[in-house]
């Protein structure tokens, strides 16, 4: 058993806000790029095929994404294992990131956009592998609702990074991307200058008591399930929108969908807040798990059917309220199944494929499915994928 330290309340807390700190510190890193900046930058490169161009730009990021954060998450279980923790790799993930910002300024052919996505993938799975494993290890299971639920500031404040950097008009793609490595690291300061917190260790599970290898799958192909339809609307929504009010420029446009995107996850957070306290307090994620995923496929279907954008707004809204509070919830459930103490990272690492898998079924639905005017076939498969991502937590039986 590991020595055991009960923080005060007051240290607690400050530990947890450290802690959404920074991982919205690692959300930042990339939400603004991905939803905004690279859209606009790939329309400049290749215009009418831009969809075709993202889709690829965005297959090889996913694949350098799952291969990196499986990777630093094994270094990191090694490195606390040989008592050197893991806030090293963060920092070192916040110095890659922070170059490999660069490469996507230089980049000005499709040949040269795709590879430096791909080598941003690479640095940001850097920083997010072992920023997350550092929640398993020095979170409680009986605080980690409620840990998830703060968790869910980071979509809302990485929105609203999106919209203050599409709207300075003085600034150009350097400047930006600039001020989104100067305040990734002020992000992470408090928790890196914080000591690891040391909390009870669970006693060994028994023989015959272990997760079920069938819990595991299904909660993994829950996140994944969900996740496709997340990452495909975050990747696509400025061109979505753009089919919606095709009256309306580009570089309009995006300050509009930016501030969309923070309204709508400003009112997420107090629900996925309030749903992970609750959680904790009754130890039942599930019904959550479920009620998110159906939210979030409702919000699907009528931005599929939405005639305008006042309507398309309003569904988009209902979508990240059930995708936030779905998955917000879902990272505390992972964390309590996860089946060996020594190796969180790569465990965590794995179940980040449902992350990363996703940006590649998510183009290949868009590119198949999508055309610049039309997204609503595509939205109407990514509803079903939801609905299925929900249904498939439902399969977990295991009370570990």
């Amino acid at each position: 058993m590991a020595a055991t330290l009960i923080p005060s309340r007051h240290r607690s807390a400050a530990y947890l806000l450290a802690f959404a700190l920074a991982n919205a510190g690692g959300v930042i890193a990339y939400q603004p790029l991905l939803s905004l900046l690279l859209p606009l930058k790939v329309e400049q490169i290749a215009g009418a095929t831009r969809i075709g161009l993202f889709s690829a730009t965005v297959i090889a990021g996913a694949i350098a994404a799952s291969a990196s954060n499986i990777l630093f998450g094994s270094l990191s279980d090694r490195s606390l294992a040989r008592g050197g923790g893991r806030r090293r790799w963060v920092g070192a993930g916040l110095v890659l990131t922070g170059c490999s910002f660069a490469t996507i300024v230089l980049a000005q052919t499709p040949v040269a956009i795709v590879a430096a996505v791909a080598l941003f993938q690479f640095a940001v799975n850097a920083l997010l592998a072992p920023l997350l494993a550092i929640m398993a290890d020095e979170v409680p299971d009986a605080q980690k609702g409620v840990a998830s639920g703060l968790l869910a500031a980071a979509v809302p404040l990485a929105s609203a990074m999106s919209a203050v950097l599409v709207g300075l008009r003085w600034a150009g793609e350097a400047e930006r991307l600039a001020i989104v490595a100067l305040v990734v690291g002020a992000c992470m300061v408090p928790l890196m200058l914080m000591g690891a917190r040391v909390v009870t260790v669970a006693a060994p599970i028994a023989d015959g008591a272990a997760v079920p290898r069938h819990d595991l799958i299904a909660a993994w192909a829950g996140r994944l399930l969900v996740q496709a339809a997340g990452n495909a609307l975050s990747l696509y929504l400025l061109y979505y929108f753009e089919g919606i009010v095709p009256q309306v420029g580009p570089t309009e446009l995006a300050p509009r969908v930016g501030h969309l995107l923070t309204i709508a996850y400003v009112l997420s957070l107090p629900i996925a807040l309030a749903a992970g306290r609750l959680s904790d307090r009754v130890a039942r994620r599930k019904p959550v798990l479920l009620g998110g995923a159906l939210l979030a496929s409702a919000g699907l279907v009528g931005m599929a059917l939405a005639p305008d954008w006042r309507w398309a707004a309003i569904a988009f809204v209902a979508y990240a309220v059930g995708s936030a509070l779905f998955q917000a919830i879902h990272s505390a459930f992972a964390m309590q199944l996860l089946p060996d103490q020594a190796h969180r990272g790569r465990d965590l690492g794995l179940f980040n494929l449902a992350n990363t898998l996703p940006a590649l079924l998510g183009p290949l639905l868009a590119w198949t499915l999508a055309t610049p005017a039309d997204f609503s076939a595509v939205l109407l498969v990514l509803a079903a994928l939801t609905l299925a991502g929900g249904a498939a937590m439902m399969a977990v039986r295991s009370r570990h």
